[in-house]
């Protein structure tokens, strides 16, 4: 049986509980803390039990977890996992109001909160607090994202769920949303704040000192929760290495983590201009695209805007024009299955790029769910080629339910290979994108909202082409009596303007005024470089514990890791250390959860509690499936999942149903909740606001499909096509070798006839060298503003003229400044 129900009531046709969230955000240079506060309030006849999933960022450290209900005021506790849902159970058993936060088994950017056995009429706030780092964007910004999408994470048929809980998705009008989101962000840093810019719209930046090193900004009036709210926050001279020292907790025993001061260290190295001018001419270049349905969805929530797959296949063919003769490239593609273009990879050629665009160009989203575990197991399996560096660069919209297991994969191959990662529209997980470059060695780009894809990929391109940074190493100087215990993984990749950061404890006793010193040193080129960072070893004032629990959490993480290297061997007592770090520094990890039980006087509860879910307003309508009772008088359940608005309003809502536990009931780990049992995952476009509620009842199996929208094509409309992008046209006819030819395609792409481009041509010039210099020359007059796309591809072009030493250079380019009505000089070309 099928059962239609709008996600914004539950399935008495009830409103949710949810009332509102609050989110405070404070930024203080380049680390943020969060404040989010929901308030529930239960309307019912009956006691409730909410629970749903939502997004954090994947780096993210969960440090304090409280709730009020009246005037009681509750602070959890982190306790080990299954103590803490054990307590939970037992509190439910007994009548007593409990909550539990989790982390997910499978991913670090999803959590389940689960709020018990709220008496009718009773009104509870939840109060959550995470900081998080912010990661450096290509123009210089740091950018904050508040998630407000967690995409349905697809898992495949073989690792379904036991117990048959399954999901389906559909989609709901975010208008009806009932609970209302506020945000506000304090921004403050040594530096002054030259700008704050947002995906979403925003009230302007109110200064706060003179010296503009203070500013507040606030959500304008009327936002909508469809999207993820988006910061990016902008520093004059953000490119200065910092320190900071932190206090410990005074409480805290001397010697331990929290007990003892933490430096957290921010490097900038410079590179010599001589050297960052080079562009390597080897390497090996590996392109892995999701192909999963989800791509097909437009790239900016948009009907109009291009979708995911068609900006992926105009990135592509950038890069392969961009990449070095000489050096090796594949291209693979995955969904359920992967694809590969060549066996193995190929020597870069006219033949081997002209063979490898035309697959690109029949690439659709047409290869089911997401699994790309066994498509990198593929590649890592496939011998290094001798004197080429392999590069990997992952394009994927980031819906996978078993990122830890990929960033294991990963970090086993580092050593051979650097990782660039690309996480594609709203909803991309932090932790997949985030971590594949941290694993890997390389960078990683969120593409969202208004972003086009390729100057991004562009500059990851650079990277991947700038001489590899070696033997790393980083000493110190300290007062004597004085020690450092590095807490962070040792750094692996250094990039020109790339920030690095180091969290370590301090221990020992040290004057006032005493300084320490910290010295990066590394080869670059086959020349030893360095870079120091001189700082002060006196505490900050009013820190609070950010960076201690920071660097707790990457200390967690490190540990974590350790512990799936070493699946079916002995343990060594990772797991104990990680239970206690968490325990002791009151922040999350996989191995624990926050508990808080409010001990009044409470009574058995009467029947079974009603579980219900939170609604996700994505402009999209929710399906829910009846599940299986739980025996006589147990009511039946609703297996729901939709992507969800706001940090900490939604994600997939699984309702499963749970067995008798002494009087109470006993929960299902988070992992569960997140189970598909092998139903691909689907992401409906869009539905125009004509399309009625009624019209969403498509079939069971189509909602199953990956790929199959859940209105019939009759409702949407699919745009046409847009013509090929100017610059894209030419940059397809440009040769392997960096050359254009002189032909009628190249004359249209430059709005020419054949006898207008042929004409003005000097007699003593080839055609080819003819033909470049007038791509050359219309780059540079009429897309300056798209420079960092063809800026690699026309670095090849000049290299090629050079290399014919062609005459009448001088009067080839005044003669293609007259025929095309610019005015670039021989120099600005290169030339």
């Amino acid at each position: 049986m099928m059962v239609n129900c709008c996600g914004l009531l539950t399935v008495d046709k009830e409103p949710v509980p949810l009332k509102s969230v609050e989110v405070e955000v404070e930024v203080r240079d380049h680390v943020a803390t969060v404040v989010s506060t929901l308030n529930y309030e239960n309307k019912e006849d009956k006691p409730l039990e909410a629970v749903f999933v939502f997004p954090l960022p994947g780096d993210a450290a969960v440090c304090h977890f409280s709730a009020k209900i009246g005037q009681t005021q509750i602070v959890a506790e982190v306790k080990e996992k299954q103590e803490a849902r054990e307590e939970y159970d037992d509190a439910l058993s007994s009548g007593q109001q409990a909550f539990l936060l989790e982390e997910s088994d499978q991913s670090p950017d999803v959590f389940s909160l689960s709020v018990g056995s709220l008496p009718p009429g009773e009104s509870a706030s939840i109060r959550l607090e995470y900081v998080t780092e912010l990661a450096v964007q290509a123009d210089d910004g740091l950018r904050f994202c508040l998630p407000a999408v967690l995409n349905p994470r697809y898992q495949p048929q073989a690792c379904g769920s036991s117990d048959g809980a399954s999901v389906q998705v559909t989609a709901v009008p975010a208008s009806l949303v009932p609970y209302s989101l506020s945000f506000s962000a304090r921004v403050s840093s040594p530096r002054p704040v030259s700008k704050v810019e947002s995906n979403c719209s925003l009230d302007p930046l109110q200064y706060l000192n003179t010296e503009q090193t203070q500013a507040t900004v606030k959500l304008a009036a009327g936002h909508k929760f469809d999207r993820d709210v988006e910061l990016l926050i902008y520093y004059k001279d953000a490119h200065q290495p910092t320190a900071v020292v932190e206090a410990g907790q005074a409480s805290a025993k001397p010697g331990t983590l929290m007990g003892d001061p933490v430096v957290m260290l921010s490097l900038y190295p410079e590179f010599p201009q001589a050297v960052m001018s080079s562009v390597a001419s080897c390497g090996e270049f590996v392109f892995l695209l999701d192909r999963s349905g989800s791509m097909d969805c437009p790239m900016n929530n948009s009907s109009s805007d291009q979708t995911r797959i068609g900006s992926a296949r105009d990135t592509l063919l950038l890069l392969l024009k961009s990449l070095p003769m000489g050096c090796y490239f594949n291209i693979y593609s995955f969904g359920s299955s992967y694809e590969h273009i060549f066996p193995k990879s190929v020597e870069y050629s006219q033949k081997t790029m002209e063979e490898a665009l035309k697959k690109v160009e029949e690439m659709g989203a047409d290869l089911g769910g997401t699994e790309i575990l066994r498509s990198l197991e593929h590649i890592y399996s496939q011998p290094c080629i001798l004197n080429h560096p392999r590069q990997l660069f992952v394009f994927t919209d980031g819906e996978v339910w078993n990122t830890k297991d990929i960033m294991n994969l990963v970090k086993k191959n580092s050593g051979s290979h650097r990782c660039f990662s690309f996480g594609i529209g709203e909803g991309a997980s932090s932790a997949l994108i985030n971590g594949l470059a941290k694993e890997g060695g390389g960078h990683a780009q969120f593409i969202t909202g208004t972003d086009r894809m390729q100057p991004k990929v562009m500059q990851s391109l650079r990277f991947a082409l700038q001489p590899a940074v070696v033997d790393i190493s980083v000493t110190w100087d300290l007062p004597k009596g004085v020690s450092a215990t590095v807490l962070s993984p040792p750094i692996t990749a250094l990039f020109q303007g790339q920030r690095s950061l180091i969290y370590a404890q301090l221990t020992g006793q040290s004057s006032e005024a005493a300084e320490g010193c910290v010295t990066v040193k590394y080869s670059l080129a086959g020349h030893p470089s360095q870079n120091q960072l001189h700082f002060s070893l006196r505490p900050a004032e009013d820190s609070g514990l950010t960076v201690h629990r920071l660097a707790a959490r990457t200390l967690i993480r490190s540990l974590e890791m350790e512990e799936r290297g070493r699946r079916g061997q002995q343990d060594g007592g990772v797991k104990e250390k990680v239970v206690e770090l968490s325990v002791q520094s009151g922040v999350s990890s996989s191995f624990t959860a926050f508990i808080a039980v409010n001990k009044g006087d409470g009574e058995a509860i009467q029947g079974p509690l009603v579980r219900r879910n939170v609604p996700t307003p994505m402009p999209m309508m929710m399906a829910c499936r009846p599940m299986s009772s739980g025996g006589p008088g147990r009511p039946m359940m609703m297996a729901c999942m939709a992507p969800c608005p706001a940090m900490l309003c939604g994600g997939p809502m699984i309702l499963l149903d749970k067995k008798n536990k002494k009087k109470g009931l006993l929960r299902k780990p988070v992992q569960k909740l997140l189970q598909t049992d092998g139903a691909a995952h689907y992401q409906p476009p869009q539905i125009p606001s004509s399309c009625d509620a009624d019209l969403m009842d498509a079939s069971e199996d189509s909602l199953f499909d990956d790929t199959v929208s859940p209105c019939s094509l009759d409702e949407i409309h699919l745009p046409k096509q847009p013509p090929r992008d100017p610059l894209l046209q030419l940059v397809s006819l440009q040769k392997a070798s960096g050359s254009w030819v002189l032909d009628p395609a190249l004359a249209a792409a430059l709005g020419k006839t054949s006898e207008e481009v042929e004409n003005p041509k000097p007699a003593s010039v080839n055609q080819e060298v003819w033909a470049t210099i007038l791509a050359l020359i219309w780059l540079h007059g009429f897309k300056m503003d798209a420079q960092e796309e063809w800026e690699l591809l026309a670095m090849k072009a000049v290299s090629w003229l050079r290399a014919q030493n062609a005459p009448c250079v001088t009067e080839c380019v005044e003669a293609g400044n007259a025929l095309l009505g610019c005015n670039v000089q021989k120099d600005a070309l290169g030339l």
